[in-house]
């Protein structure tokens, strides 16, 4: 089997996409514990960032798998002194079978890739976060069927995130509608190749009619702390709440990767109303998690 790494979601094509999400959902339903695929593996889990759903599911999945993880922080490794990241990829790869890492940078990601032996996940950086997407389109899959042709909102900070979510609109084929303050808006560099499936708003109301899901994140992400007040003035009329959900499709669904400020990005009636599905969509890490770690892994 040829090396295959993730380190955005554009290593994937439509049908492998699509196919992540259903055999996430046929392990999700299946607990069969006897199947042990990864048995004898290790992942490396680098990371730069701290975190709850990332490390609990990539470590919980290997162990369901039969694998084992071994958690990395800058303090474990040279990488914290500064070794040149090829030297650390080349050393860590010889000795495990996949390498996952949460990083600031999007580059030290991909210069891991290009210098690795063995499959490289991206864990989160600071331009995309593909695992969370995964995880995301598994929930919507799960309640509402295949979101091709629907209409999705990102309302908020076009962080690494919405990137995630543009590039997924394109492989998936729905539309995007994004909502976020001048001088917040996504890179260019991802909505510029996105064609029609990406809209831009000036009002997030606007953004939200006829929509079958509203996404958003913090106002301010790890390591953007100082900026809080300056962010709260410039995200003040892009908050989710009752009236942006009553001007969506009735049925439509709320997520948010987690963790969430409520009073901030998302009123508490909102995000623990009945469309939100953030507490599937935060356990549905583990099974996209493994489904990925299969599909890496695994000659299938």
């Amino acid at each position: 089997m040829s090396l295959r790494h993730f380190t955005s979601l554009l290593d994937l094509s439509s049908e492998e996409f699509r196919h992540i999400i259903h055999r996430a959902a046929e392990l999700k339903n299946n607990h069969d514990r006897d199947y042990q695929p990864l048995k004898g593996q290790v992942l490396a889990m680098i990371f730069e960032k701290s975190s709850t759903r990332t490390r609990i599911s990539f470590e919980t999945g290997m162990v369901h798998f039969g694998g084992n993880a071994i958690f990395l922080s800058p303090r474990d490794t040279q990488l914290g002194r500064g070794e040149p990241i090829q030297d650390s990829a080349k050393v860590i790869s010889s000795m495990v079978d996949c390498i996952m890492l949460r990083t600031d940078k999007h580059e030290t990601v991909t210069t891991f890739a290009q210098h690795s032996s063995v499959p490289v996940i991206n864990g989160l950086t600071d331009l995309e976060h593909p695992c969370q997407l995964l995880a995301d389109m598994q929930t919507y899959f799960e309640f509402r069927g295949d979101i091709k042709g629907k209409t999705v909102t990102w309302i908020g900070d076009g962080n690494n995130m919405c990137h995630s979510y543009i590039q997924t609109a394109v492989l998936l084929g729905f539309t995007l509608h994004i909502a976020s303050p001048i001088g917040y808006q996504p890179l260019k560099q991802y909505s510029e190749t996105a064609g029609a499936h990406v809209k831009f708003f000036d009002s997030a109301l606007e953004a939200s009619k006829d929509s079958d899901l509203i996404v958003t994140d913090v106002w301010a992400s790890m390591g953007q702390e100082e900026e809080q007040k300056l962010r709260e003035i410039a995200f003040k009329d892009y908050q989710v709440d009752e009236a942006i959900m009553k001007v969506a499709h009735n049925d439509a669904l709320f997520m948010h990767c987690l963790p969430a400020h409520r009073g901030e990005e998302v009123t508490a009636r909102v995000i623990d109303g009945p469309q939100s599905v953030i507490f599937p969509e935060a356990e549905n890490r583990l099974h996209a998690q493994k489904a990925l770690l299969e599909f890496l892994l695994c000659n299938k």
